[in-house]
């Protein structure tokens, strides 16, 4: 999804056009996870990008998206690009930290 959300339309409140164009975002990612996964693939990721124009757009992690949303809004922008592409996942063991090993030989 590439889409610039304006947020100055005749007649219509800035909030309200914020709330629908964050619904909107919610609603493609609910949507993309929803697809079946390929084989051998955990989850669905997402490459995110946010910013004023798309020119502008940096990248953002996923949990973050809102949060540069309305950091721009706040700002003052009267506009917003946001771009997320759907991309397929792995999940990978976590690296045993060496403290937690320690104390689980100690109570053994």
């Amino acid at each position: 999804m590439k889409k610039t959300y304006t947020l100055l339309i005749e007649g219509k409140h800035r909030d309200r056009l914020l709330d629908a164009s964050k619904h909107d975002i919610r609603k493609y990612v609910k949507r993309e996870r929803a697809k079946p996964l390929p084989e051998g693939v955990d989850f669905w990721d997402f490459d995110c990008k946010v910013g004023a124009s798309e020119a502008a757009a940096a990248p953002v992690h996923f949990a973050e998206i809102m949060g540069a949303v309305d950091a721009l809004v706040k700002d003052g922008a009267d506009q917003f690009y946001v771009e997320i592409t759907s991309k397929s996942g792995h999940r990978s063991a976590r690296p045993i930290d060496a403290t937690v090993s320690e104390n689980a030989q100690e109570v053994l």
